[in-house]
Formats: structure tokens, sequence, C-alpha cells
């Protein structure tokens, strides 16, 4: 049975890239974030008029996890949190399993530690099953797997844009940065490869997931754009390439109530 929650999105007339209204301001109901984010990506495929790639391998979840592999290290991935934080505890097994399953299904990507993050978050808001097989649509349906391709030529393209929209929307931290040599790459790649879950609030990141899974991965691109618009008065004061940095990495996480929910709400307004 589908819960209120659900039917609340359920009847959003548009639910569409660019047309994308959440539940609530608040963001998605934290009890019913899985469950929702399931739903969004069905969403997200009946949207879509070319097919995506599926994987080649097509052998379930169970069914990998029997399968033998040289991976053997444990990730420390959210290392402070009380469900990664005992050593072979359940969310370090589960981690395990979900990482071990994809590097599997997916050979030319494998095990990488900025998909360890994504994997993560999902094991924190639903199964092990269930995670496996939105971490297979966040990668193949929704396209994020290019960017962890062992040439790592998507990335760079992708900081190639990030710059490129600074110079459109945002000329001002653009000129700033370019005075200094600053290039995207310097700060922008793990925002990308863990969806910001590497340096930023578990909060936080749960609402990026939330846009997402409501605005396909362009969403990252806005939550970037969003965090330097919002900080850009305290980044101009700063004059060399290593404070600049440093800045950007260290304090930008440090992100109060206040300044999450104004940079989710420029997200949700944002195009481009």
């Amino acid at each position: 049975e589908i819960t209120s929650c659900l039917k609340d999105v359920k009847s959003l007339p548009h639910l569409t890239p660019h047309t994308h209204p959440l539940p609530s301001l608040a963001g998605v109901p934290k009890q019913h974030r899985g469950e929702i984010w399931k739903f969004l990506s069905e969403q997200y495929l009946l949207r879509q008029t070319v097919p995506s790639r599926p994987p080649a391998n097509h052998t379930p979840y169970k069914e990998l996890l029997k399968q033998l592999t040289s991976q053997q290290q444990m990730c420390r991935t959210f290392p402070t949190h009380p469900y990664f934080q005992t050593q072979l505890g359940a969310g370090q097994l589960s981690l395990y399993n979900l990482l071990k399953a994809y590097s599997l299904l997916d050979p030319e990507v494998g095990y990488c530690q900025g998909l360890s993050f994504i994997a993560g978050v999902l094991l924190l808001h639903m199964g092990e099953e269930d995670a496996f097989n939105m971490l297979k649509f966040l990668m193949y349906d929704m396209g994020l797997r290019k960017q962890y391709r062992p040439d790592m030529i998507i990335l760079q393209i992708q900081m190639y844009q990030l710059s490129r929209l600074l110079h459109d929307y945002h000329r001002g931290l653009y000129s700033h940065f370019e005075q200094h040599e600053i290039g995207p790459s310097l700060y922008a790649t793990p925002w990308f490869l863990t969806a910001f879950a590497s340096h930023f609030p578990l909060g936080f990141v749960a609402r990026v997931f939330d846009m997402l899974f409501l605005q396909g991965s362009e969403a990252i691109f806005r939550v970037a754009l969003s965090l330097l618009r919002g900080h850009k008065p305290l980044i101009l004061q700063h004059e060399s390439l290593e404070s600049i940095v440093d800045f950007i990495k260290t304090m930008l996480p440090k992100l109060g109530l206040v300044q999450m929910e104004k940079t989710i709400n420029q997200v949700r307004m944002t195009t481009f």
C-alpha cells in the first residue's frame, strides 16, 4: 500500500527534470526517503524517451554475493556514523557486500573509493538489495557511471562544464578563480564523485540525493553553483590559491541549517 507521503508525490502534476516540486520545503520526510527515492526512480524511467543501456551482466544481487572477488579490504566510509562505525558490524558488512556485488556487475568501473559514499548513503535509507538496485539505477540509467570510468574523461568534461557555468552565470567568481589559476578540479572533484557525501553533513547530502532523484545528474551542477554563489562574498575575500581552495574545502561543508535550506531552495529554482 502506498504511503500518504508517496500519494503526495504521485499527485504532483508534472514531475519532470525541469518542474520538480518536493513534497515539502523541508525535503522528503526522513522515514519515507528510501521509499520515495525508489518511486522517483520509477518515474524517471517512465519519462525517458531513449532507453538507457542496461548492464550486460544481469546476475541477481544474491548470486553476485556468492561469487569470489579479489576485493579484500573493508571500506572505511562514514567512519564516525554509528551504522558504519563497528568493525565487521552490520553497516560495514552491508557496504562491503554492495560494493563487491557492483564490482562484479560492472568490471570496467569495479571498486572505487568515491562510489562507496554513494552506496553508503543509499544503505542509510534502505536495505541492501534495494540499495543495490538504486545504485544500478544511478550508475546506468542516470548515467553516473561515466564519471567513474578509468580514463576519467567525463569527469574532466564535467569540470570544464562547471567552469563554463561559472563564466556564464557568476562572472565575478569565475574571474576571481581565473586570476588565481583555480580550476574546478582543485575543489569540486569529490563533489561529483561522491555527490557531496565525502565532506558535507549527511543531512545536507540526503537533500542533495532528493534533488538528484528529482532532477537527474544536473542537480550536482546546481548544488555546486548554489554553494559557490552563496559563499561568494567570503570567497572573494581570499587572495591566494591556497587560501581560496582551503576555504572552499573546509568552510563550505560547515553548513548551518539556514544556509543548507537556502542552498537547496536555490537548487530547486535554478535553471540553465
